[in-house]
Formats: C-alpha cells, structure tokens, sequence
C-alpha cells in the first residue's frame, strides 16, 4: 500500500511535515535568534523571510516594519528580564536591600549577556516601555522597602543608569579582540614615555580573557566590582539620613 503524502483537508501524514502558523511571536523569536546568532544588523524582512521559509511580503501582516521588528525584540529581552529578576533568590527586601537589588540586577545581567545586541538596542528604543517602567517599579519598591526615601530613591535610580538593568558602558570593546590586544600590546610599548600613568595601568591589568564578553578585562567582574561601589555608597547616605544636597564647588 502506498504512503500517502497529503490530504485534502490539509492534513499530513508521511515525510511532509505541516508547516507552523506565522504569528507575531513567531516572527520576533526568530528575529531575536537571528539577532543572536548574526548581529542585529543581520534582522531584515528579506532574513527573517529565508529563516522561517516564508514570503517576505507575509511577514508584514504581523509587523509593520523593520521598526515594529525592533521593538518587539526590546519586548521579548525585557519579558526575559522581568522573569529572571522574578526568580532571582535574594532575601526579602526588608531584610537586606542590596542583596534583593544585587540579586535581581545580575539576573538581568544574564539575559542581556545572551543577547548581546540588547544593550544598543534599550538605549536607543526602550525609554518608554511599559516593561521596563515595571521592572524599575520593581527596584524602587526594593529601595523603599530598604528604607530609602523618595528623594534618595529617586537619586539611587539615576546613579545606577543603565546597570540597573544589567549593562555599563565600557572603556574599550574591540570588535576584533585577538587583533586589538595585539595592536594594544605594541601601542604600550611606543607610548611608556609618554602616558606613564596610563601604560602602567595597562600593562598590569591587560589581558586577552578568552571569556572577556566585552573587551579585554574581566568583565562580570567589573561589572559587579562597579555595582557594588555605588550600593555601599547608596547604603551610606540611606543610613546618614537626610536630604541629598549638592556639593558646593
């Protein structure tokens, strides 16, 4: 008996396998592993199209645009990140502010080192989403539970900047790593006369970490090094009490 590849009511039996609805999230999700994968300068109609087999023309009956593609990736890194920072295991608030603050923050952190496209993408797109306005509702009420007052709060949430969300704008990211630490390397050496203080510093701390996601340091440790300056000090002026005042110059 012979095997029959297909029915009139669409349904599929043998090697024909039946193809996946197109949908809004469909399509972001490939775009989103499109971005991962290839860069964000990678996510086109003409991409997208190639990588779910479909016509480009379809894809606009789910978005508009390549900016509607853009902003349904913001949304999709910043639902993972609200998850992440939900599951973070930190004590409650109350109890110890900047470990639940810490916790939730590095859970960030995580996401967007999956996603590494993200970072350009929340400063350039994200100022106004209703996701991330909820994700630093949930670190205000974490710094208000810690006993911060509203104009701390309000301060604390402008000197974090963008770690609150699990990034940091770093002195040096090479796109060519191995090819920047080599060209680095000899620049030291013709410029020790010059720069002392800044060939000092290099040629202690530079190094070409195979694990370096942004650059040539470590940097989750930075990362976290830099984190945890700014909660001591925020833990300081919570504990001093008091309004914040400018110095005077």
């Amino acid at each position: 008996m012979g095997t029959r590849t297909g029915t009139g009511t669409g349904e599929t039996t043998g090697r024909q396998q039946p193809r996946l609805p197109l949908s809004r999230e469909r399509v972001l999700r490939a775009a989103v592993d499109l971005a991962d994968r290839d860069g964000l300068e990678a996510v086109t109609m003409r991409r997208l199209a190639q990588d779910l087999g479909v016509e480009a023309m379809s894809l606009y009956h789910h978005v508009a645009n390549k900016g509607a593609i853009l902003d349904g990736l913001i949304e999709v890194v910043l639902e993972e990140i609200a998850e992440a920072a939900d599951r973070a295991e930190a004590p409650p608030a109350g109890q110890d502010w900047q470990a639940a603050l810490r916790a939730r923050i590095l859970a960030a952190r995580q996401v967007l080192l999956r996603h590494r496209w993200a970072p350009r993408l929340l400063e350039e797109r994200a100022a106004l989403n209703p996701r991330l306005i909820g994700y630093f509702e949930g670190l205000l009420g974490i710094l208000r539970a810690g006993g911060f007052s509203w104009d701390l709060a309000h301060h604390a949430l402008h000197a974090l900047g963008s770690r609150a969300i699990g990034f940091a704008q770093e002195l040096f990211t090479p796109d060519d790593r191995d090819a920047a630490y080599d060209e680095a390397t000899e620049m030291i050496a013709q410029m020790a006369e010059r720069l002392p203080n800044l060939t000092g510093m290099l040629a202690e701390v530079m190094h070409n970490d195979p694990d370096s996601t942004l650059g040539w340091c470590d940097d989750q440790f930075e990362f976290e090094f830099g984190l945890d300056l700014l909660l001591d000090g925020l833990e300081r002026r919570r504990a001093a009490g008091g309004p914040v005042r400018p110095r005077r110059s």
